[in-house]
């Protein structure tokens, strides 16, 4: 909704609108403050957009798709100069690569004010090969190296004058075949999906009528959801109006976008100057969206989600390898690290971990204090044990010893000699003394 309308205090500002914090970092207390007057952040949009001015743009575009696709003509017709010049056709003669080369051009184009440095990355050579196999290999590192290149950057201990080389989409251009992709294609963007924003393009569309469009894409669109492809969706804000809307569902129905590119300006029937094609039987108009998806593909890529395109290479695919590569390196996030803390729930936490603590040494304490008493048990059963055998032996050693005495205190009584040994003794003295 444009400021100033529905209760807008008429500097920008809505009334009553406003967010403050109340003291705490948390998401959750944050309320809502009804400003008494006009403050001025309301200008920040202004103040981004004149920075962004004098900063100008970084654009990165790669093209992919075999040889005789079109994809240097699009490419010109999409920012409407000659980035790429007119190709000769080689000679019969001339070798030819053997392996996808990469090359990239970089222009700085200007439109009311607003400067571009442009960079378009071109990969000839891919799928022109009798084995195709691995020839996506050679984009998928250059893609990696521009990773690279950027987190270099953002290691330095200057960072001030820090470039984005990094892809931001790359154009895939699609054989009009009219029946599928091909596994080439299937493999290609399986393995790029995650680490740049694609969208795929059905090359020379003039050459299938619209019913073989239409089932055309039906079937490419088949194949990438089967395959579980990720291509590039515009997304969808809130409290987004209407006209935005609808201009995104138009967008999106358009996709894969068969296009046709041309920089020829011809004469149509009505006399006015078109971009197209001359056939016999008339002339395709570039720019008619009757005649292809060129205007939507260039209303998402450059003029509404270009942005959007930027920030989805660096919130998302640039951060997800980034993760990656530094956890193949062994480097580990602490996620306690500038996490918002409350302080009233971090007591409470500490509070928890506290007591979480005393009642594990307590059943510690508990533990060892059992398992010694169970060793005294054992100690005290045992020398129970022994007391009561020694006490046994003493009893039955007295018990002999009665036994015996009782039996010298019978002899005694009755006369006779305590041992028949001790008799005989005392019978042979008595002889000699006789």
């Amino acid at each position: 909704m444009p400021y100033g309308q529905d209760g807008s205090n008429g500097y920008g500002v809505p009334n009553g609108s406003g967010t403050a914090m109340n003291g705490s970092a948390a998401p959750t207390n944050v309320v809502r403050k009804k400003l008494m007057g006009y403050v001025g952040f309301a200008n920040l949009p202004n103040q981004v957009h004149r920075k962004s001015i004098r900063k100008g743009f970084q654009f990165t575009c790669m093209v992919v798709g075999e040889s005789g696709l079109g994809k240097s003509t699009l490419i010109n017709t999409l920012f409407n100069t000659t980035l790429y010049p007119a190709k000769a056709p080689p000679e019969p003669s001339t070798e030819r690569p053997k392996t996808v080369a990469i090359e990239s051009i970089s222009a700085d184009i200007e439109e009311s004010g607003v400067r571009l440095r442009l960079t378009v990355v071109d990969t000839p050579g891919f799928g022109d090969f009798v084995n195709n196999d691995e020839s996506w290999k050679p984009i998928v590192e250059n893609i990696e190296a521009r990773f690279d290149a950027y987190l270099e950057q953002e290691n330095r201990v200057n960072r001030q004058k820090m470039v984005d080389n990094r892809v931001h989409a790359c154009l895939y251009f699609i054989q009009p075949t009219g029946h599928a992709l091909k596994q080439l294609d299937i493999e290609f963007m399986r393995r790029l999906h995650t680490k740049v924003n694609l969208i795929p393009i059905i090359a020379k569309a003039d050459t299938l009528t619209d019913e073989e469009v239409a089932n055309f894409k039906r079937r490419v669109l088949a194949d990438i959801e089967h395959h579980n492809i990720r291509i590039f969706h515009a997304p969808i804000y809130e409290n987004e109006d209407e006209e935005v809307l609808a201009e995104h569902d138009a967008i999106i129905s358009k996709v894969p976008f068969a296009v046709v590119g041309s920089n020829v300006e011809l004469e149509a029937e009505d006399g006015r100057l078109v971009r197209g094609r001359q056939y016999p039987w008339g002339v395709v108009e570039v720019d008619n969206e009757e005649h292809c998806d060129f205007t939507k593909l260039r209303q998402m890529l450059i003029r509404t989600h270009m942005e959007e395109l930027r920030e989805h290479t660096n919130d998302v695919l640039y951060e997800n390898y980034r993760s990656e590569k530094l956890l193949g390196m062994g480097v580990t996030q602490d996620h306690s690290v500038f996490k918002e803390i409350n302080p009233a729930a971090k007591s409470a936490e500490e509070r928890t971990l506290h007591e979480a603590k005393l009642a594990k040494m307590e059943a510690e304490m508990k533990m060892v204090f059992q398992q010694k008493v169970q060793e005294k048990e054992a100690k005290l059963k045992q020398s129970e044990e022994e007391l009561y055998a020694r006490h046994r032996e003493m009893k039955e050693a007295l018990e002999k010893q009665r036994l015996e005495l009782e039996d010298k205190k019978r002899r005694l009584e009755s006369g006779r000699p305590l041992t028949p040994e001790k008799a005989s003794q005392t019978k042979k003295k008595g002889f000699l003394r006789t």
